[in-house]
């Protein structure tokens, strides 16, 4: 794309500088300003999808935890309650044998 820079006779042709296709008729420190602000923005929206990406990972680790805490009171929960009905059938069982012994000495 050449053309005549300026109309003087003994005037060379020269190129223009390519524009990249975006550039449109803004001036160059226009562009650049656009760009910066292009690059600001970009990074305001990553930072804030971080810091909403950090919250959710938080939110379901705190979330891991408190299911784990309730599985661990649950799981204790039965132990305890196995090792009671045990020990009030070993009673049970103790109770009435020696109801039995000491029924079987009065009677015998």
């Amino acid at each position: 794309m050449s053309v005549l820079q300026s109309g003087e006779p003994g005037a060379t042709l020269r190129r223009r500088p390519a524009l990249p296709h975006n550039a449109g008729s803004l001036p160059a420190a226009m562009r650049m300003r656009q760009s910066l602000a292009d690059f600001e923005e970009a990074f305001r929206e990553e930072a804030a999808e971080s810091i909403k990406r950090r919250e959710r990972l938080r939110k379901g680790a705190v979330q891991r935890s408190r299911t784990r805490r309730v599985e661990r009171r649950r799981k204790a929960g039965k132990m305890r309650f196995a090792v009671l009905v045990l020990a009030i059938a070993g009673t049970a069982v103790v109770v009435t044998i020696a109801m039995f012994q000491a029924l079987a000495m009065l009677a015998g």
